[in-house]
């Protein structure tokens, strides 16, 4: 099976998986905490155990998911394609009650995404791409539309998370004045710089591969740039830490040349 074969059933994954979330949404949600003292809800486990299963069927590869067990470099260094997936991508804001929350599902090739799919359920809207053929979007009403990121506008428009900021990204927002600032959780930030409808999303802080490999998809497909925050490409199953070096995501080189000559007098 081919990468654009294996795009209608891994959407069908995420699908049947937000609909386990959303089950839980609509109800009391109980909250555990992980080893890391990271939280986990029932949402979480159920949408693992679809993808889990529905994964292993598709193509016979290792998982690597939030939910599951989580080898060692030792281990996982001898993978040469793997799926990479949050079950759940934003789970302190679907503990909150937001609805930004997402299902993000990658396809690891050679350390690179060359699958990805997020799915926001309580929005009802998909983003995919697949390598070399482009990315795709769509919400409950439309059909399937090719996304593509944009040149920067002014003011431009940055997206930033709901739920984390800080004293860099605080002095970024204030040098590239003037923008417009966009709130949201979650992998669609990039999602959001994929499709236009944002020009660059700044992350200061950590983030874990799972996070970030389907929405890099999407954005290169679309034509974007993610690079970490020292202007390198961000990789997948290099390191024994799965945790993401702060990065940029934008649609147009100039704002990376922009953010390089800003990035000395940041905090």
């Amino acid at each position: 099976m081919n990468l654009n074969e294996l795009l209608d059933p891994v959407e069908t994954l995420c699908r049947e998986a937000g609909k386990r979330i959303l089950e839980v949404f609509r109800r009391d949600v109980k909250v555990q905490k992980k080893s890391d003292e990271s939280p986990v809800t029932e949402a979480d486990l159920s949408a693992h155990r679809v993808l889990s299963s529905g994964l292993s069927g598709l193509l016979n590869v290792p998982i690597l998911s939030e939910e599951g067990e989580l080898p060692g470099l030792a281990v996982r260094g001898a993978w040469e394609r793997y799926w990479l997936v949050d079950p759940l991508d934003g789970t302190r804001q679907f503990i909150r009650g937001s609805e930004d929350f997402s299902v993000n599902v990658a396809l690891i090739e050679g350390h690179q995404p060359v699958l990805g799919v997020v799915y926001l359920p309580a929005h009802g809207l998909c983003y995919r791409a697949a390598s070399g053929a482009g990315a795709q979007s769509q919400d409950g009403s439309d059909e399937r539309r090719d996304i593509t990121a944009s040149t920067a506008r002014s003011p431009l428009r940055v997206v930033v998370s709901t739920a984390r900021s800080g004293p860099k990204q605080k002095t970024l927002l204030e040098l590239l004045e003037p923008t417009d600032v966009m709130l949201r959780g979650s992998s669609w930030k990039s999602c959001l710089v994929a499709d236009g409808t944002a020009d660059l999303y700044p992350r200061f802080g950590p983030t874990c591969e799972w996070d970030t490999a389907a929405a890099q998809c999407i954005v290169e497909e679309a034509g974007g740039i993610i690079v970490s925050e020292t202007f390198k490409p961000l990789t997948y199953n290099r390191r024994e830490s799965l945790i993401n070096p702060s990065f940029f995501v934008f649609g147009d080189p100039a704002i990376g040349d922009s953010l390089r000559a800003l990035l000395p007098q940041l905090p």
